[in-house]
């Protein structure tokens, strides 16, 4: 006969903390179903498709099949979170499906989901679980874009180098075609130019792109973003692996001269200095007097990075074309 359990054997406050947990996981399952289904919303939405059971499957693949994208957006990834997602993945393995798709038999490229793919190597793992989605190469590049864009922890040259990325494939331009745009579409709105001289179906494909990215503006990203193409490359570089913070790098990026930047830069990284101590140090470093040559180059540099909008403005233009015959005139008088 079976025994029954006597009251003082029930371990009510276990059961309460067992059945507190359990619910507390399913509510977490929960938002992170709310979460995907938002992201996938807004893929759709910004990609302008569908992403439905006519071209998803859902089913597990060996690692070994799944090749990451080369035209990735993102490049770093946080060593110490990566760590934290490679023991959560050897725990309960992958929550979220990587998204792929086809490339040729039983090979696929992956499309979003590079950090769970990393933990995953890292885990062990063998298999994953996948979407494989059947789209074009076009379409696949703006999901991983979009996808990627949604992150909280992508870094500002991330985001600047996707969102240049996505405009111009969206407006069917090159990269710096897409910046003279925004550039023409800022002046347009402050006045500057004729309401005529900007074509409204770009500036409306600009502005819809922008809203349905969400996060930042059009004419924030023109102010915030876009200088980053200014700032030297190891800065760049610290700000890239989240070295340095963003409004700390801006400062940092002030001073020219390489040698006293890079050790300011050192010193930002290894002692965590707050912007007003970067104000103070950058108010005493002695400028460095670059030779004529370095001058040029650097001068040259930044005038090639100058959008179109720039070269066609016809006072700017009469001016560079002046400096340009004066130039050419000194080059004719020296002796060869």
């Amino acid at each position: 006969m079976a025994r029954v359990a006597n009251i003082d054997d029930l371990d009510f406050f276990s059961s309460e903390e067992q059945i507190q947990e359990i619910e507390g996981k399913l509510e977490e399952a929960q938002q992170k179903l709310v979460s995907q289904e938002e992201l996938i919303a807004k893929l759709q939405a910004v990609a302008g498709t569908q992403i439905t059971s006519n071209n998803a499957t859902e089913i597990s693949l060996s690692i070994k099949a799944i090749a990451r994208d080369p035209s990735q957006v993102r490049r770093w990834f946080d060593p110490i979170k990566l760590a934290g997602l490679t023991a959560s993945v050897q725990e309960v393995g992958i929550r979220e499906r990587l998204w792929v798709r086809p490339l040729s038999k039983n090979k696929y490229q992956l499309i979003a989901g590079e950090r769970r793919y990393r933990a995953a190597i890292a885990a062990g793992l063998t298999e994953v679980p996948v979407v494989i989605l059947d789209v074009d190469s076009d379409l696949a590049l703006t999901l991983s874009l979009v996808e990627n864009l949604q992150r909280e922890d992508l870094n500002p040259v991330e985001e600047l180098e996707g969102i240049l990325r996505l405009l111009a494939m969206r407006l069917k331009v090159s990269t710096e075609e897409a910046i003279s745009l925004l550039y023409k579409m800022k002046n347009q709105d402050e006045g500057r130019v004729r309401e005529t001289g900007f074509p409204n179906e770009q500036a409306d494909l600009i502005k819809a792109l922008f809203t349905s990215l969400g996060g930042i503006t059009w004419q924030s990203f023109i102010s915030s973003r876009l200088p980053l193409r200014n700032i030297p490359e190891d800065v760049l570089n610290a700000l890239r692996q989240g070295e340095v913070e963003f409004t700390k790098a801006r400062l940092i990026a002030r001073v020219k001269d390489a040698a006293a930047r890079q050790e300011l830069l050192q010193e930002v990284i290894g002692n965590n200095l707050s912007r007003s101590d970067i104000q103070a140090r950058t108010k005493v470093v002695k400028p460095a007097t670059p030779s004529l040559r370095n001058q040029f180059k650097e001068i040259s540099s930044q005038m090639l990075k100058l959008p179109t909008s720039e070269w066609d403005n016809p006072k700017k233009a009469k001016k560079i074309a002046n400096l340009l015959q004066q130039l050419e005139g000194l080059v004719n008088s020296f002796e060869v």
